[in-house]
């Protein structure tokens, strides 16, 4: 039996005030009220007997306790968020074949899961699932070889197509760490550095230069990479800086020790990743796969990445709609 005063609450207080070192960022991730935040901490360390965090210094630092105690915190929270992912319900049982196309941006831990909860509801189901960039995932999706994908949305209406949107993806900047001391003014940091961008056949770089056009900003063209974890990869070695989303950052977990990730200077944007269906589908399907999708980016994307960049709550986000 857990000892009064320890609460799941707590637990998410605790991790969201440990990544934040602030009550009010906490507060904001955690949807309460700042009282509440501060009440939530209370309980937990007179549930444990112990400080968990410095309440002299601002923002606020873990003691030793604390450090200890937030290792097997975020263990517990992500397997909690894990197992609420794979408890979604799908009564798929009726399909008799399924094509899914998938962006690879999820390939590192999301699609191993998606499909694993797919298969398990399809038991009398021919399925194949393919993985690929967005634009040929929409290319598919309109020749038909799909019945459904996941894919970056170009905001395009598409006879014969529903869209049900599943996650806004920020931009951000991703320099080589340590290169950046000034924050207010990261373009001049970055200065004698040129911007590494994805190539023009990927979605992803369009819109980038899109945005860039619309700002009436100009890079030297020196550097366009059509691989993802290579463009990190350059970034990483210090040849440059790019614009990428905190779904592409994560793919590249092997560099991130040589990266930093820091807010647009210039004019924010997103791209909005969403689920798309054949209308001749019946829309439970598609409803319920995309719901299944969004807890999964929660509990597997979301939460992570805001925990270690807090900056990015409620910028990064599941949409319901």
């Amino acid at each position: 039996m857990l000892m009064k005063g320890l609460t799941l609450r707590g637990l998410e207080v605790f991790e969201a005030l440990a990544s934040t070192g602030s009550v009010a960022q906490a507060a904001e991730i955690t949807g309460l009220s700042l009282p509440a935040v501060s009440q939530q901490l209370r309980n937990l360390e007179k549930s444990l007997g112990a400080e968990l965090v410095d309440h002299g210094r601002r923002p606020m630092v873990l003691t030793p306790a604390g450090r200890n105690f937030l290792a097997r915190t975020e263990a517990v929270l992500s397997e909690l968020r894990l197992a609420q992912s794979e408890l979604t319900v799908m009564d798929l049982s009726e399909l008799t074949t399924l094509s899914f196309g998938l962006i690879d941006d999820f390939d590192n831990d999301l699609t191993p899961r998606l499909v694993t909860i797919l298969a398990e509801s399809l038991t009398r189901c021919r399925f194949k699932m393919i993985t690929a960039p967005s634009l040929e995932i929409t290319e598919a999706m309109e020749a038909r070889r799909l019945h459904i994908a996941v894919a970056a949305s170009t905001g395009e209406l598409r006879e014969g197509i529903v869209e049900y949107p599943l996650v806004r993806d920020p931009f951000v900047l991703v320099a080589p760490r340590g290169r950046v001391s000034n924050r207010h003014d990261i373009l001049a940091e970055l200065g004698d550095l040129p911007l590494l961008r994805y190539a023009r056949e990927q979605l992803i770089g369009r819109q980038i230069e899109a945005q860039l056009a619309r700002q009436k900003l100009q890079f030297e063209e020196r550097f366009e990479i059509g691989s993802h974890l290579a463009l990190m990869a350059m970034v990483a070695r210090g040849l440059g800086w790019t614009l990428t989303t905190p779904l592409g950052y994560v793919r590249a977990g092997r560099y991130h020790d040589d990266l930093e990730v820091f807010p647009l200077p210039f004019a924010a944007f997103s791209r909005t990743i969403s689920l798309f269906a054949a209308a001749d589908w019946a829309d439970r399907v598609p409803r319920d796969v995309a719901q299944t999708m969004r807890r999964l980016v929660d509990s597997q994307f979301i939460g992570p990445v805001t925990s270690r960049l807090p900056w990015l709550a409620g910028q990064l986000r599941v949409l319901d709609s």
